[in-house]
């Protein structure tokens, strides 16, 4: 019996082996999306708010919403609740501080 040479394994096939010496290392998602935008929502919760109370909104109106002042408030990107938030003011900017991680 001859013994017949094999062809040398390629990347794919060495990546399917699970030989991962040739990879590269695997990036962060935030190395490889900088660019991509996100949708950041505060939520507050405004309970007992009717069509009749929208419909009668007019500049100056005050919604009384259902959190103390000492409540933190959700924090969403994209709809997934990441954490919650206290709002601060700093010089004439309305802001939100990380309280916790969800």
């Amino acid at each position: 019996m001859s013994a017949r040479a094999q062809p040398a394994p390629s990347t794919e096939m060495m990546a399917l082996a699970g030989d991962c010496s040739l990879a590269e290392p695997v990036k962060q998602p935030t190395e490889l999306f900088p660019w991509l935008k996100c949708k950041i929502t505060l939520e507050l919760p405004v309970v007992g708010f009717t069509i009749h109370d929208l419909l009668e909104l007019r500049v100056g109106t005050i919604v009384e919403t259902s959190c103390k002042a000492t409540s933190d408030v959700p924090f969403r990107v994209n709809g997934t609740l990441i954490g919650w938030t206290e709002f601060e003011v700093i010089g004439n900017t309305l802001a939100a501080r990380i309280t916790e991680l969800a």
